[in-house]
């Protein structure tokens, strides 16, 4: 297994955002965490990425236990994410804010930096042909590259998170709402690139979505959360049919794409 959770579990005070939740996601499998708004999944999602740490539990990441990791060591252990709301860095390029990813692959240190022997010059350059090529591979348009991200579409926003994800060279990919925002052609576009991901890349992903659509196209598993705890898991026939998961969802179809029931997230 790529990437396992045992019973883990996160409290705020009285409130259990996550509540014993057990998921198995093999190598090699596009996952999909789906529930209500307010269900547990961006905080489970950061339990799994080190930005929090369980309550109770346990994570592990190819058969290591990364409870307690930090999400640069996780980083490092190739696990990488995006987040539902963007996090850029809007004054740079959409090539500088993909070599930031790069950063956990360099060699160089800060005294290479300083001194700037040549395979620092080159590892640079290296750095930002790769940076392109990402760009490219996401859809991001060439013209766009040297641009500084806060003038680019909403879109293009998001395939260059996606392309700084990737410049980390991850095994595990995480992506939390990739769509959120998209009109229909664009998340068709997305659903693509993420079997693509999947199957040119070999990654395993996982991504939160409120797309129905996009989880019940390009899923192999699902899991479905409510108030914390799992209620269902299974192909996507098998969760779109389960009456927990129809009655969480409060009568919103789960193949019209229809936005999650209103409440906290």
């Amino acid at each position: 297994m790529t990437l396992r959770t045992r019973a883990v579990s996160k409290t705020f005070g009285g409130l259990v955002a996550v509540d014993r939740v057990t998921i198995d996601v093999p190598e090699g499998a596009i996952a999909s965490i789906i529930g209500p708004n307010g269900a547990g999944k961006t905080t489970l999602f950061d339990l799994l990425t080190g930005v929090q740490r369980p309550s109770s539990g346990a994570v592990e990441f190819r058969g290591c236990d990364t409870t307690r990791a930090r999400p640069d060591q996780l980083v490092a252990a190739g696990m990488a994410r995006t987040f539902q709301n963007l996090k850029l860095f809007a004054a740079l390029t959409a090539v500088e804010n993909v070599l930031v990813g790069r950063h956990a692959r360099l060699r160089a240190t800060l005294l290479g930096s300083i001194v700037r022997p040549p395979w620092v010059g080159r590892e640079e350059r290296a750095g930002h042909a790769r940076s392109r090529e990402l760009l490219d591979y996401v859809g991001v348009p060439s013209g766009q590259a040297e641009r500084p991200v806060d003038g680019l579409s909403y879109g293009d926003k998001r395939r260059v998170e996606i392309a700084r994800a990737l410049a980390s060279e991850p095994r595990l990919l995480l992506l939390d709402e990739p769509t959120a925002g998209m009109n229909p052609s664009e998340s068709q576009a997305m659903t693509d690139l993420i079997r693509d991901m999947r199957d040119e890349l070999g990654l395993t992903i996982v991504l939160i979505e409120h797309d129905m659509r996009v989880v019940m196209g390009v899923s192999d598993q699902v899991t479905v959360l409510d108030h914390g705890v799992k209620i269902a898991e299974g192909t996507p026939e098998q969760v779109r049919a389960d009456p927990s998961v129809i009655e969480a969802y409060l009568g919103f179809g789960l193949d019209d794409g229809a936005p999650e029931p209103a409440g906290g997230r």
